[in-house]
C-alpha cells in the first residue's frame, strides 16, 4: 500500500461521539503520532480526521478544522438526536423506530453537512443499513437524490467503504444503486476500509474496485492538504492485489 490516511474520530466540546472519539485533550497526542509516521518511509502517511455532523457542530468545526493542517476531512453522521443509531449497544432504539423516518432524518443531516462546506468526503453514506434496516429501492432512490444533489453541488467525494461487508448489512457503503446515482451526478469516489484493526486495512478493496468499475468509474480521488488529486483506477491486471496499491481511509478507535 503506497499511501495511508488516518481519520480518527474528531473530538468536540459538545461531547457528541465521546464513547468512541478522542477527548479534546487527546488531539495533540493523535497529531503527534501521525507526525512521527511522516518520516519518508512507505507507506506515505497522511493526516485526516472523521468529524461527526450534528446541528450544533458548526460553531466548533468552522474554526477548528481550518486551524489544523488536515489532508482530508471525512464527514459522518452517527447520531440522530441523542441516539447513536449505528452503535451495537443502542440497537434497542430500532425496535420502536420508524425505519423510513430514520433514513429521512439521516439524509437531511447529510444534506446539511454538504451545505456547510466543512467536509471533503462523505463517509459510509448509507450507514442506516448497517444492521439490516433497509428501504425499498424506489423509496431509497427518491429519498437519496436530493442529498446527492447537494453533495455534488458542494464538490464532495463519496467514500467506497468496505467496512459494511463486515457488518450485518454485508454490503459495501454505498450500495450499487446509490453509487450509480452518484456517478450520474459526477460525484467522485475514494476508498476506505473503516479499519478498526490493522488486519482490516485495505480489506476487500478488490470488491470495491469491481463495484466502482461496474458503476462506470474510471478514476478516484486522493487528498493532500485537502486538495483533490484525480487518479486513474488500477488496471485489470492489478485488481487482484489492490491492498498493495490503493490508498485507504483508516479509522482508529
Amino acid at each position: 500500500m503506497a499511501e495511508l490516511c488516518f481519520t480518527d474520530h474528531a473530538p468536540n466540546p459538545d461531547g457528541v461521539g465521546a464513547l468512541y472519539g478522542m477527548d479534546m485533550s487527546q488531539f495533540d497526542d493523535y497529531r503527534g503520532m501521525i507526525r512521527e509516521l511522516q518520516d519518508g518511509r512507505q507507506p506515505t502517511v497522511f493526516f485526516g480526521i472523521e468529524a461527526d455532523y450534528y446541528p450544533a457542530c458548526r460553531r466548533h468545526l468552522s474554526g477548528w478544522l481550518s486551524a489544523n493542517s488536515f489532508d482530508l476531512v471525512l464527514c459522518s453522521v452517527h447520531y440522530l438526536g441523542n441516539w447513536g443509531f449505528d452503535n451495537p449497544d443502542e440497537m434497542d432504539g430500532w425496535k420502536s423506530a420508524d425505519v423510513k423516518g430514520v433514513w429521512l432524518r439521516y439524509f437531511e443531516l447529510l444534506g446539511e453537512a454538504a451545505e456547510s462546506r466543512l467536509f471533503d468526503v462523505v463517509g459510509h453514506i448509507d450507514l442506516p443499513k448497517k444492521f439490516g434496516h433497509r428501504l425499498r429501492d424506489g423509496i431509497l432512490k427518491e429519498m437519496a437524490q436530493p442529498v446527492l444533489d447537494k453533495i455534488a453541488a458542494a464538490g464532495m467525494t463519496v467514500e467506497l467503504n468496505t467496512g459494511g461487508l463486515r457488518k450485518p448489512a454485508a454490503e459495501i457503503y454505498p450500495s450499487a444503486l446509490l453509487l450509480s446515482l452518484a456517478r450520474e451526478r459526477g460525484i467522485p469516489i475514494c476508498f476506505g476500509s473503516d479499519a478498526h484493526e490493522p488486519q482490516q486495512v485495505g480489506q476487500d478493496f478488490d470488491k470495491a474496485l469491481r463495484l466502482a468499475r461496474e458503476a462506470g468509474y474510471t478514476d478516484y480521488m486522493r487528498f493532500r492538504r485537502r486538495a483533490k488529486m484525480i487518479t486513474p483506477l488500477p488496471t485489470a491486471e492489478h485488481a487482484a492485489t489492490p491492498v498493495q496499491r490503493e490508498p485507504d481511509v483508516f479509522r482508529r478507535s
